[in-house]
């Protein structure tokens, strides 16, 4: 049994939630917080939300938003509590910490999570109870157990959708959180749950993925899921399997219950490196996993249906129509999916202001945020409101791409800085790159280390921060230790029909020779392209020495035109 699974054994870790009001009562010191509890509270506190940033005091803190479904009066307490609370002290640089936001900013991510820095421990509790009011937690936003549940964020709204799965989203959100017989499982359990059939909600690479489809029984036909499990990323990433079962919207709850027993009966609870249930669906193989399922689920599962699935969108920036008429929904683009509290809190008021009493704001899982149920006359006044300056839903290509992990700002884990580079790369790429016509967005996603947090393996470009060693010793950093920030570049990723892991072309790469790689590699691109063809599958098409090749200097070979992979 490793140290994590040792500290959730000796106590339970949803136990942690009744404790920090006792420690911010008491306005305990990280030191105090643990030698008041013993060994491994800084792990249970993930299961209030809660992981400690590298700035010893503080907190980031993750706030689940089920399917990325807010009302205006949850997104309007999320940005002012972040106004209010999620302030960098003085002596990190206050209002001057950084450059690009300022202070009191907030993270969209790519679970459709909102992620607030720079909490102490004696301000969670008004937090607390600021959220309580409106309903939202933070409660299993970390720790492992089940995470936010994703699901589509023009959910009920698009054509698109073969039927609306928020329901079922609130309904498996609401049974796993707070539940101390699933809350304790060997890792992290993540579900995505859509009604709809561009499958942005990302079921390929979640440990449970439930996706439309219908079915006839009894004469009649149903609408209801396929499942796809074991699919993730970080090291060793994998796609889903899909399974033989068809779920009535009804039967979710159980299936998805079904799916943690098995794993919290058969998972391993010993090596945390490969405890992932994606392992566990891997070792025992599609088949026999869907038979554990089957023997621990009480209600009978039929055989699989028709697959309502047509590829994979996951991107929903711009002005669209709602299937109400008359209505339309606003997709805003946040590169990074960092912006200021005050401005999360205006975009709130002004779907209110705008919109009509089924007003929300959306999470999506490109770090995007959407308002939807405009009346169309009033499109353009949401569109001139303050907050809508810098997000505005007509980006170039990069700009509507970029999705960025939280970096070494706070991170302990990274590697690299990746929200500001990612912000200014996006816009410079847009600024010097002439992209295609037809090329509407540049997927690039930069992860400050290994573990995948901006998902980087299925973007057309996919960065994962590295230390790089320079040649040149007459040329060291400010350090004096010749060593620079750079980043493993991958190429070629995609989800949907002709879902791909990228390939991983060149390893640590200096930052700033990325962009002119970028450049040399678009030229091409543009020159080479078969008629529509997106510019992952271009990658894919051309040899990896080829793609090398054209990275490192301006007069590359002749393209081979052969399989992706070396």
């Amino acid at each position: 049994m490793n140290t994590t699974e040792q500290y959730k054994q000796n106590k339970h870790p949803l136990d942690v939630i009744d404790d920090v009001y006792e420690y911010a009562e008491d306005e305990l010191t990280f030191e105090e917080i643990e030698e008041r509890a013993g060994g491994g509270e800084w792990e249970r506190l993930k299961w209030a939300g809660m992981y400690a940033q590298k700035q010893e005091g503080y907190f980031m803190i993750r706030t689940k938003v089920p399917g990325g479904k807010l009302t205006p009066e949850q997104a309007e307490v999320i940005g002012e509590v972040t106004d209010d609370l999620a302030v960098a002290p003085e002596e990190y640089g206050g209002e001057e910490q950084n450059e690009l936001w300022g202070d009191a900013y907030l993270d969209i991510t790519t679970r459709q999570d909102i992620q607030k820095h720079w909490i102490r421990i004696e301000d969670v509790p008004e937090m607390w109870d600021r959220y309580d009011e409106v309903g939202l937690t933070t409660v299993q936003g970390c720790g492992d157990g089940a995470r936010n549940v994703l699901g589509c964020p023009a959910a009920g709204l698009d054509d698109h959708e073969c039927f609306n799965a928020q329901p079922v989203i609130d309904a498996v959100s609401d049974y796993f959180t707070g539940n101390r017989e699933y809350a304790n499982l060997p890792r992290k359990f993540k579900m995505t749950i859509t009604g709809c059939a561009h499958d942005c909600a990302q079921s390929q690479i979640n440990d449970i993925g439930l996706v439309p489809a219908k079915k006839e029984i009894d004469g009649e036909y149903l609408y209801g899921f396929h499942a796809r499990v074991g699919g993730g990323l970080s090291d060793g990433p994998r796609m889903g399997s899909e399974l033989d079962a068809f779920i009535r919207p009804e039967d979710a709850v159980e299936f998805c219950r079904a799916v943690a027993q098995t794993f919290k009966e058969i998972g391993d609870r010993n090596n945390r490196g490969v405890c992932r249930m994606r392992y566990l669906v891997q070792q025992l193989g599609p088949e026999k996993f869907e038979e554990a399922i089957r023997d621990r689920c009480t209600i009978d599962l039929p055989d699989a249906g028709e697959n309502l699935t047509v590829g994979y969108k996951g991107d929903h920036v711009g002005v669209h129509d709602q299937k109400q008429d008359g209505l339309q929904y606003v997709g805003f683009n946040v590169i990074a999916g960092r912006m200021g509290g005050d401005e999360f809190a205006e975009a709130a008021r002004a779907a209110k202001k705008y919109g009509t009493d089924e007003a929300s704001v959306r999470l999506a899982t490109d770090q995007n945020f959407l308002i939807t149920h405009i009346p169309e006359e009033n499109v353009d006044d949401l569109l001139a409101e303050p907050f809508a300056e810098d997000y505005q839903p007509d980006p170039g290509p990069f700009s509507r791409g970029a999705v960025g992990c939280t970096g070494n700002e706070f991170c302990n884990y990274a590697i690299i800085e990746t929200k500001k580079r990612t912000k200014r790369w996006a816009r410079e790429l847009d600024d010097r790159i002439n992209t295609p016509d037809d090329l509407d967005v540049v997927r690039m996603h930069m992860s400050g280390c290994s573990a995948s947090c901006a998902q980087p393996q299925i973007a057309d470009i996919g960065f994962r921060g590295e230390t790089v060693k320079l040649e040149d010793e007459n040329s060291p950093n400010e350090e004096g230790d010749n060593l620079v920030e750079g980043m493993d570049f991958g190429l070629g990723g995609s989800l949907g029909e002709d879902n791909e892991f990228l390939d991983w072309i060149e390893h640590a790469v200096p930052a700033d020779a990325v962009i002119p790689a970028l450049e040399r590699l678009f030229d091409a691109y543009a020159d080479e392209k078969y008629d529509d063809e997106q510019f992952y599958a271009w990658c894919r098409r051309v040899d990896n020495e080829r793609l090398r090749s054209i990275m490192q200097q301006a007069d590359a070979p002749v393209a081979g035109g052969v399989a992706h992979g070396d």
